[in-house]
Formats: C-alpha cells, sequence, structure tokens
C-alpha cells in the first residue's frame, strides 16, 4: 500500500532527525496519535498537513514518495552520487566499474 511506504519513509526522516514522535508532532503542531496513523499508514494527510510534516523533515517531496511515484526525478541518482562520493577512491571505483558493466549488459538485451 502506498501509505505504508510513504509513512515508514516519515518514520525513518523523523528518526534520523533524533526525535520522538512527541517532539515531532511538537515541531509540526499535529498531535501524536496523528503523527503515529500517518507512519503506520493507517492514514494519509490531506496536502496541507503533508507540507507541514516534509517541510519539518527537511526534505524534498521526491525523499518521501519516490519509492510510490513513477517519474520521481533524479532523486534516487542524487543519494547515490552522494554516497558515492563518500566512499574511499578505491570502493567508488569498483562499484562504479560494476554498475558500468550492468549498463552494457543492459545496453546488450535492449539492443
Amino acid at each position: 500500500m502506498i501509505d505504508k511506504r510513504i509513512g515508514k519513509r516519515i518514520k525513518q526522516r523523523r528518526e534520523e532527525l533524533g526525535l520522538t514522535q512527541e517532539q515531532f508532532a511538537e515541531r509540526t503542531g499535529l498531535t501524536t496519535n496523528y503523527i503515529s496513523t500517518v507512519e503506520r499508514g493507517a492514514s494519509f494527510p490531506r496536502c496541507e498537513k503533508l507540507i507541514t510534516i516534509i517541510n519539518a523533515l527537511g526534505v524534498s517531496a521526491d525523499a518521501i514518495f519516490c519509492d510510490v511515484v513513477e517519474h520521481p526525478g533524479q532523486y534516487g541518482e542524487s543519494v547515490l552520487s552522494t554516497e558515492l562520493s563518500d566512499l574511499p577512491d578505491s570502493e567508488r571505483k569498483r562499484i562504479l566499474r560494476v554498475v558500468e558493466l550492468m549498463i552494457a549488459d543492459a545496453d546488450k538485451k535492449d539492443g
């Protein structure tokens, strides 16, 4: 279900920020119970509340919807690029070689 995936991402980001549901509820002006129902996927916030939640998380909408929207833009590539840049040079080169081989293999299948 879409609501569960979005709720999971909201919870994950809240926890990355080191916030309890109570602290996050205070930050957003929403109730703890409401935050809990959204994170469990039992409720989906209306537009205004969703914007409030996303802004309080300090992320783009792509970060929350990246696995449910068919065309999420460049979010996934951007995250991978950042993660790659944080790796030691030898590891980054090794991973890029694997990706290049996978792309070449995919091109052969498409061609």
